[in-house]
This record gives structure tokens, sequence and C-alpha cells, in this order.
């Protein structure tokens, strides 16, 4: 007998419950009333022949057979969004929606100008901008085009380094004048530091310049890098930022720049697949152009990009 193949509406009920953690919640996420959230997971449940939440007065908790159905379902859900956005405008048109990914500061500094300057030059293309420091699966088209601080690894990835961008610690005057400098590395334990509380990326790299770094050398922990940047912008003490972006802020003190020096690259990426795109095109060109003006240390012009 023929297997029966599962309702998407049934998997997208699912997911959101999980994302959103109980049905009320899901039912207005997805615009549908509670009951007939209740349903399709009973109806999930049965279809599968498994339990997925257990019930109690705190709410719903998913089972293990829940956790692992979630990457799958959540790969669904990648492909019906990147079905709807290659529907929204037909290949040779000016129109439709693109997914862009970055990371949090790339996403929050660097190209809402970029976006906005698109953005007047072609109105009839939507872009959903996403911000996660995790690496979004092109393949899967989770996104169509990312910016990203590693090289991608996929062959089947249409990528362009678009160069070198140094991150370099510094200090807000309010906070030199309180606390003045570090002369050398050992000087920069007696000081205020911004940092990671769970990532541990940056202490490697640290402890690989021969810095003595520990969770507990951070005097302000947060794995959040805008509120890194807010807190550094602030004077709370002594934190990285981006040296094309440090350039802008005129109130920030370079620290140890001969000493401590992290160098990232940046790449733009997307799908082989969605070369043949106008618009997914029109957008990696002009960003092309936008993020090497970024790399460079000039400001993003409003102009038009150009095919690679």
């Amino acid at each position: 007998m023929a297997q029966k193949r599962l309702d998407w509406a049934l998997l997208r009920s699912f997911l959101a419950v999980i994302e959103e953690g109980s049905l009320s919640a899901a039912a207005r996420v997805l615009e549908l009333t509670q009951p007939t959230i209740g349903r399709q997971l009973d109806a999930l449940e049965a279809a599968l022949r498994v339990t997925l939440f257990t019930r109690s007065p705190k709410g719903l908790s998913p089972t293990e057979a829940a956790l692992d159905l979630v990457p799958h379902a959540k790969a669904m859900a990648a492909t019906a969004a990147a079905l709807e956005r290659a529907a929204s405008g037909e290949a040779e048109d000016e129109r439709g929606t693109v997914r862009l990914t970055a990371s949090e500061v790339i996403g929050a500094e660097v190209l809402p100008a970029m976006i906005a300057a698109f953005r007047n030059l072609h109105p009839a293309i939507a872009i959903e901008l996403v911000l996660s420091n995790v690496n979004d699966d092109l393949l899967r088209r989770e996104a169509d085009i990312a910016v990203r601080m590693v090289r991608p690894a996929q062959q089947q990835l249409v990528a362009r380094k678009i160069g070198e961008v140094p991150a370099l610690l510094y200090a807000h005057r309010s906070y030199v004048k309180r606390r003045g400098l570090p002369k050398t590395l050992n000087e920069l334990g007696a000081h205020d530091i911004i940092g990671y509380d769970a990532q541990t990326t940056v202490l490697n790299t640290l402890r690989a310049l021969g810095v003595n770094a520990t969770r507990e050398m951070f005097a302000v922990r947060t794995d959040s890098d805008l509120a890194q940047l807010a807190l550094l912008r602030a004077g709370a003490g002594i934190g990285g930022m981006q040296m094309q972006l440090a350039a802008r802020e005129r109130h920030l003190v370079p620290v140890l720049h001969g000493a401590i020096k992290l160098p990232l690259e940046m790449w733009l990426v997307m799908h082989e697949d969605l070369r043949t795109s106008r618009r997914v095109r029109l957008l990696f060109d002009f960003l092309a152009l936008g993020l090497s003006d970024y790399v460079k240390g000039r400001r993003p012009k409003g102009r038009r990009g150009e095919s690679a």
C-alpha cells in the first residue's frame, strides 16, 4: 500500500508551535484559530503514529520524536518560502522578492544604507533581511543571497570575495578619561573588557595571539554583537569593532592596534541556480559594489549594480 503523504499545513502548524511555544501563539502567527492548530497537531500525530507533545498545566513540551522532526520541518519551510519568492516575479523581471542574510553587525550597521539606495532604483523588488550569525544554508534556499565573514565551502554556490575587514580594539573617550589606556597586552587584563558570554571563538583567537584569555576577563558579557557595539559606544569598556565602522565613530580611540588584529574575510554568496534571476542578480551586483566601497573605507554610493 502506498505511503500516505503528509500535508504541509500540518507540518507548518507543528513548526509554529515549536517556535512560538504554545497553541495560542502559533495561532496568532499563522492567523488561524487555536482549535484549528490543535486539530492539525492531532492529525499529524495520527499520521505519524507518534506523540509529538506532552500536555501539562504549564503548556506543551515537545517529545524526542518532535525534536527529531524539527530540522526536516524547517527544511520544508525553507523550500516553501523559496517557492513563494520564486513565484513572486519572473526570472527576467525587475520585481519580486529577494531574501538576504548577513551577520548582526553587517545587517544592522552596513547594509541598511545600501538597501535603501537599491530600493530607490528598484522599488518593485522587495527585500527580506535576516540578521543571524549562523550561516543560513543557501543550498536549501533558506536565503537567496548571503554576506558571510568566512569563505563558503559548497561548490554549488557563486561566491565573490569582497575583501578583508579587520576587527580591532577600541574604547570610547569617556572610558579613556576614566581609566586610561593599556600600553601592553599584560595591562589589558586590568581594564574593563566587553566580550562574549558563551561564545568561545574570540577567546581561541586571542589565545593564539598570546593573550591569556578566559571568559572571566570580560567585565561585561553578551553574545550579541549589536549589544557589544552599543556597550562600546556607551563607554562601558574596551571592545572590538570592525575598523571600517570605527572610522565613522569620532569618539572612539584605538587600543593596542599594533598587538591585536582579528582579520575577517567578507564574501558575497548566492546559489548558482539564481544567476538567471534578474532581481537576485541586480541585488547581488549592487551589494558587491557597495560592500567593496565599505571594505575600502568609502561611503556606499547609490549606483546601479554591474554584472560580473
